[in-house]
């Protein structure tokens, strides 16, 4: 093969670039609720009623409003710096070096253990007596979509939502006409505490929304949509989570809903039989795809930015210029989420990544803080109410997820002082 042909097939490969603005703000928005509206949806009704009983849509209140300070957080902060890595460029940028870094390996960590358990999710739904096997074939079917450029990525989002929303409104509509089959009964032990327990199970369901930002390098006028597209997704899901919920409520009961580990699943048989289970079970399964759709795509372009500043192997800020993505980045996240697929038991490691994303908010609220300019929506008083909120919520947590996390966590924080010794921030024009 003659030298130049072969070095511009290596260039093509893995040349280190900017990506390519290639989504406009439609396409961002069902990226941001593809990523919000995954397998939550469908469990988290049963847990959060059990532990808040009739109190549930105040959990529910109390996780939108941490959930919007942070949105609007993140919104401030992506008109400033409208590029890839969300919180992890904007830590570094605002604060300095090192709570980006904290920020950014939080975030990787926590979503790569989150899209594990959501592949298995859907594996559970799709097949279960092989659910680990189409786990790691939906990872591996995923990544080739995301390989494939940001817009496949997102017209693939776009037909899951349309149909998962679809479906869900379907149920909403079924559980407010039906006949109702449960008492709404007071739930034994619903205490204030369980109230705020509930609302960190409902942040975590719809905490997606910092998927718009990790992909801020690929909007068209960043500045404009990206803020636009995160308050949308996130109040198209509030929305839906909120009308939902009550449905649930007015249904089945507090009580019978705290007992069901599948609501929907049961809502569905209930009305419809055997097609409205199937309707449901074809909505899970498609959530749990378009999540971690969103997911791989997420956690790879904060790969991007932390290895283009040097905090991560460099390799993995190489872009595929072909389809402008960066394809070594989700190759890695792809392995790493099938590793733990076939080694680890991911449902029961997840939950510390609850811990990380609250750190990653945290950051994202401080760093929002240090901002002058501020338009008269976003007072610094919704950035100190979200730093509030992910506190109070990280504090919720179990203790074995709080250590687990805090442990990863100063894994990371020791490896860079270990690889990056001395190292001074770099400065940005």
């Amino acid at each position: 093969m003659p030298g130049g042909i072969r070095n511009r097939r290596r260039q093509t490969l893995s040349s280190e670039s900017a990506l390519e603005r290639r989504l406009g703000g439609v396409d961002a928005t069902t990226v941001g609720i593809g990523s919000m509206v995954g397998a939550g949806v469908f469990v988290v009704f049963s847990p959060a009623a059990a532990i808040a009983g009739n109190w549930l849509p105040l959990a529910l209140a109390i996780a939108g409003v941490v959930a919007y300070c942070n949105a609007m957080a993140s919104a401030q902060l992506a008109t400033v710096h409208p590029t890839s890595g969300g919180t992890y460029i904007y830590g570094r940028r605002q604060l300095g070096e090192w709570p980006g870094f904290l920020a950014g390996w939080g975030f990787i960590t926590g979503k790569v253990a989150s899209c594990a358990a959501m592949a298995l999710a859907f594996g559970l739904y799709a097949a279960p007596e092989f659910a680990t096997a189409a786990a790691v074939a939906a990872v591996v079917l995923l990544t080739g979509v995301n390989l494939m450029g940001i817009t496949r990525t997102a017209w693939a989002t776009r037909w899951i939502v349309s149909i998962v929303v679809a479906i869900l409104v379907f149920v909403i509509v079924v559980a407010f006409d039906a006949e109702p089959i449960g008492q709404n009964l007071p739930v034994d032990g619903a205490s204030p505490y369980g109230i705020l327990q509930a609302a960190g199970l409902f942040f975590f369901a719809f905490a997606g929304y910092a998927r718009i930002a990790t992909m801020g390098e690929e909007i068209r006028d960043p500045k404009k949509l990206i803020p636009r597209a995160i308050l949308a997704a996130l109040v198209v899901t509030l929305a839906l989570y909120a009308v939902l919920g009550l449905a649930l409520l007015d249904f089945m009961g507090a009580g019978l809903l705290a007992a069901t580990p599948a609501p929907l699943l049961a809502v569905g048989e209930v009305v419809g039989g055997g097609v409205g289970t199937t309707a449901v079970t074809i909505a899970a399964t498609l959530a749990c795809l378009g999540a971690l759709l969103a997911l791989i795509a997420g956690v790879s372009r904060t790969m991007f930015a932390m290895a283009r500043e040097g905090d991560l192997p460099r390799a993995f800020a190489s872009v595929w210029e072909r389809f402008k993505v960066p394809y070594l980045a989700d190759l890695a996240v792809a392995a790493v989420v099938i590793f733990l697929l076939l080694t680890q038991d991911v449902l029961a490691v997840v939950g510390f990544s609850s811990f990380g994303v609250l750190i990653y908010y945290a950051v994202t609220n401080v760093a929002a803080l240090t901002l002058t300019e501020r338009p008269w929506q976003a007072p610094k008083a919704l950035n100190w109410l979200g730093l509030a909120g992910c506190l109070v919520l990280a504090f919720t947590l179990p203790l074995s997820s709080v250590l687990t996390m805090t442990a990863v966590l100063a894994v990371g924080l020791l490896g860079r002082a270990v690889l990056k010794p001395g190292r001074r921030r770099r400065p940005h024009a």
